[in-house]
């Protein structure tokens, strides 16, 4: 991720139903400008120190939404407190 990307605090959600997602709300101010196909945009992400390359989503209700893996939040869950960065991969837009 190149160096200045702005981070974001946000607190984790655990998404209802079959597997039980889990997300960090984007921020609009953090958001791409516009979602690609199906809602989502490639991003180069950074939770707490970890990165890895995934996507972004517009949910209707909900807004920008980063799914954060077990393998990435290290324990914490719903209602934990991550430090986010997300930047969009143009190579894969």
């Amino acid at each position: 991720m190149a160096s200045g990307t702005p981070s974001f605090e946000a607190t984790l959600v655990r998404w209802s139903g079959a597997g039980g997602w889990v997300f960090a709300p984007v921020p609009d101010e953090h958001a791409p400008d516009a979602a690609g196909p199906f809602g989502r945009v490639p991003v180069v992400a950074t939770v707490d120190g970890r990165a890895w390359s995934t996507s972004v989503w517009r949910d209707r209700k909900a807004g920008w939404l980063l799914a954060v893996p077990a393998r990435i939040r290290a324990g914490k869950d719903h209602g934990d407190v991550v430090s986010v960065a997300i930047e969009v991969d143009h190579a894969r837009r």
